[in-house]
């Protein structure tokens, strides 16, 4: 099996912050893979910046944010259109940045130990938070055990239903995963990734691999969470549609694991 990898990057604006990011892809020992600037209506110095960095390595790429695609999932769902068929997707921020110059390696090396009997969906990975300052704290994961474990379709719904949700960034989409659903809701521009998570568990045959990988380094404080009050309707509403009437309890208890998570900081 050749692995290859795209990281979907959204951009507006952002070529200051970007710099950390190319770097730490240009530094792989994993050498196959692409990373696609998907920018919206950006200034000049912006354009300039991502087609000096695409002319010096030609493994980076851009595209112009489609009318139709708004917002970042929209840059996400033309991710997944630009996407080659063989490719594994990591939909990454201007602000985040790979947690060592062997994580791509290691990522393509738990995809190949699955072994070819068995098509994986989605093999999701830890990433850690850091503050403006670049600190690290706490971090983020959906298998709170060190080893690797898989899941099937029943496993990973009740995780969800107990209010657990994959770091996104940390969340690697394979080929397969993408031909079973391959957009996110854009209805939802502060809880699409919950909705596509929640969507995808209603599939009836997923394989699911959680490796203990701290794979990302993500900046702490997004636009969802400067949204507080729209974000917790969607989030309610997402849950609202996938469990009904027992959606308090994956609301309940996803926000009872923040709180816990930021006590423990």
């Amino acid at each position: 099996m050749t692995i290859k990898f795209l990281i979907v990057v959204p951009t507006l604006n952002s070529y200051q912050l970007i710099p950390k990011l190319s770097q730490s892809l240009q530094c792989q020992t994993f050498r196959d893979w692409r990373c696609l600037f998907i920018h919206g209506p950006s200034c000049q110095a912006h354009r300039q910046w991502l087609s000096n960095c695409c002319q010096a390595d030609q493994r980076f790429q851009w595209s112009e944010q489609k009318p139709q695609h708004q917002k970042i999932f929209g840059a996400m769902n033309q991710g997944f259109e630009e996407a080659k068929p063989e490719e594994w997707i990591l939909f990454w921020g201007s602000d985040d940045w790979a947690a060592g110059s062997t994580v791509l390696q290691r990522l393509a090396e738990a995809i190949l130990t699955q072994g070819t009997d068995k098509s994986i969906d989605l093999v999701i990975a830890k990433g850690r938070y850091a503050n403006a300052q670049g600190q690290l704290s706490r971090r983020t994961a959906f298998s709170s055990k060190g080893a690797c474990i898989d899941l099937d379709a029943a496993s990973f719904r009740r995780k969800l239903f107990l209010g657990q949700t994959p770091p996104h960034q940390g969340t690697l989409f394979s080929p397969s995963v993408q031909r079973k659903l391959n957009h996110y809701d854009e209805r939802y521009p502060l809880a699409a990734d919950l909705d596509y998570f929640l969507r995808l568990s209603d599939q009836k045959a997923l394989n699911i691999r959680c490796i203990d990988l701290e794979l990302i380094h993500m900046s702490d404080g997004g636009v969802s969470g400067q949204h507080t009050k729209s974000r917790f309707n969607q989030v309610k509403t997402s849950y609202q549609q996938a469990f009904g009437s027992l959606w308090l309890v994956p609301f309940v208890s996803r926000y009872i694991r923040r709180l816990v998570s930021a006590l423990k900081r």
